[in-house]
This record gives C-alpha cells, structure tokens and sequence, in this order.
C-alpha cells in the first residue's frame, strides 16, 4: 500500500489534518536548515562585536598612560642591546620566555615563547621610553589566550 492509496482511504478531516501536519513539519524543517544558522551565526558576530568593543574601549582608556610613559626621556645606557634586552627581560620576567638572541647590525634579533602578551607589551615600551630601542620588526601569534610567541627585530641607533 503506498502513501496515495493510504490518504485516499482516509476521510476527509483525517486527510486535511494529515496536510496540514505534513506543512507543519515542511515549514519546522525549513526553519531548522535555513532560519537558525543564520541565528546562531548572528549571535556569534554579535558577542564577538562586543568583545572587540570592549577591547578598543580598554585600549583607548590605556592610550594616554602609554603616551605619557613614553616621553620620557631615554636612559643613555653603555650596555650592548644584547645585554640590555637580556636584563630587561629578566627584569620584566620574561627571563624563562626568551629563546635566542642574536646580534643584527645595531640591533638585535630574539624569539620569545610562552610569553604573557601583557608583560610583553610592557616590557617593550619599557625598551622604547626608557632605553630608546625601537621594534624593526615583529611577528607575534597567540599560543592560549594571553599568552604568545613572538620573533622581534630590535634597533638601538648608536648615539
């Protein structure tokens, strides 16, 4: 017995009920496949909108201090950049995250792994403001939340 010999056997009412079930379930499977992605997806935008919001919000309540700590005046230091970024690093404890260091020129080349993004950042504009060393270069990728590695390219123009 097939689905027209089934519905044929039905009375009227059962037939327009089976319908109407049947568009019932049409319209369910329709918002199922196209309607709710759409939803799901909104919402992710929407939270990751926020987050990012509240990011900018931190970074433009942090700019002023950022400004103010950097035009201080540098500390003339003898020490070589491979030395002053060594201790700084200590200081700053990123000690245990410096990989390898190797003199470029004026400058030097390091990698950094395992490194809390704060106290990176910090650590260079500590560099910056206090010892006049400027970022040539940078590539920094998250390994966790907060937490980086980085390769950095460091100049300190010999004065």
């Amino acid at each position: 017995m097939n689905v027209r010999d089934w519905l044929a056997n039905l009375s009227s009412r059962e037939r327009q009920l089976v319908y109407a079930a049947a568009g019932l379930a049409g319209v369910l499977l329709l918002y199922l496949v196209l309607v709710l992605p759409f939803q799901s997806a909104s919402h992710r935008i929407a939270s990751r909108l926020e987050k990012k919001a509240a990011d900018l919000a931190y970074m433009r309540q942090a700019a002023p201090r950022l400004v103010a700590a950097s035009s201080g005046a540098a500390v003339n230091s003898n020490e070589s950049i491979v030395v002053l970024v060594d201790r700084t690093a200590r200081e700053a404890g990123l000690g245990g995250a410096l990989r390898d260091q190797s003199p470029n020129g004026q400058g030097v080349r390091l990698r950094i792994e395992g490194a809390p993004f704060d106290a990176l950042v910090a650590w260079l504009g500590t560099l910056q403001s206090q010892y006049g060393v400027a970022i040539e270069a940078a590539v920094v990728g998250s390994v966790s939340p907060g937490i980086v590695n980085a390769s950095l390219t460091l100049t300190r123009p010999s004065g």
